[in-house]
């Protein structure tokens, strides 16, 4: 007679069917090829776009295909050869942004940035337009060192509620005298998901920001995929290493 409290008989594990194989080895291969593929698609696509709007104020007789007919001697147009070489803006964009830049760090060069400048202060739209432009640049494009310094824990939008955000420095100048509080304040941007560019700026008491272990790129990754990709994959609980 059995005896129901033995265990039974142990049968060796099910063999997942050829199906459930390969559909696994697809989803691998997706992770794998997925982002690889779209990288590339961007990048692509993205010198495509600089190549388009360059070359439209490069002269036609210096495009690249009219230089390799004119060196293979094909003057009749039905014999010349059309080539798409992408990259070749982008190259004179960097060439030309290169020398720009080269002259502006002269003395004629400042003159001249200084008397344009004071050109378009005098234009009220284009004024408007010139200098949002200018301050976004010089936000991202500066070679100092300012940047965010760490990210942190914010309640926002209200108690109870946390939010991650990026301490970028303590408030100076008319925000930190207007102020109630004697503490410190610190600057905080709170970025919005999926899209961190863009996101409140709001200013905080020292005591009620709790700064985060993990580095700024983390944090923002964390932002980006909405909480999926934590900085550390095996336990999300445990701060990240550094």
């Amino acid at each position: 007679m059995t005896n129901p409290f033995e265990d039974g008989p142990h049968l060796p594990p099910r063999k997942p069917s050829l199906g459930a194989r390969l559909r696994a080895a697809f989803l691998t291969g997706l992770v794998v090829v997925a982002p690889i593929g779209l990288t590339a698609y961007v990048i692509w696509t993205v010198i495509g776009w600089v190549d388009g709007w360059v070359l439209t104020f490069v002269p036609q007789a210096y495009h690249p295909d009219a230089l390799i007919n004119r060196l293979l001697g094909y003057s009749d147009p039905l014999d010349q050869i059309h080539i798409n070489l992408r990259g070749v803006g982008v190259i004179i964009f960097l060439l030309f942004t290169v020398v720009v830049g080269w002259i502006a760090k002269g003395l004629v060069g400042r003159s001249l940035i200084r008397w344009a400048e004071r050109l378009v202060d005098r234009t009220p739209i284009v004024r408007s337009i010139y200098n949002g432009l200018k301050q976004i640049a010089e936000t991202v494009f500066s070679q100092s060192d300012t940047s965010f310094d760490k990210a942190c824990l914010v309640e926002y939008p209200r108690r109870g509620i946390w939010a991650i955000g990026f301490v970028s420095t303590n408030a100076k100048g008319e925000i930190a005298t207007r102020t109630p509080s004697d503490e410190v304040m610190l600057s905080v941007f709170v970025p919005t998901t999926p899209n961190p560019t863009s996101g409140f700026l709001l200013f905080f008491p020292e005591h009620d920001v709790v700064i985060l272990d993990m580095s700024v790129e983390d944090a923002a990754k964390l932002v980006i995929s909405a909480g999926l990709v934590y900085p550390n994959s095996k336990d999300p609980t445990e701060p990240a290493l550094t």
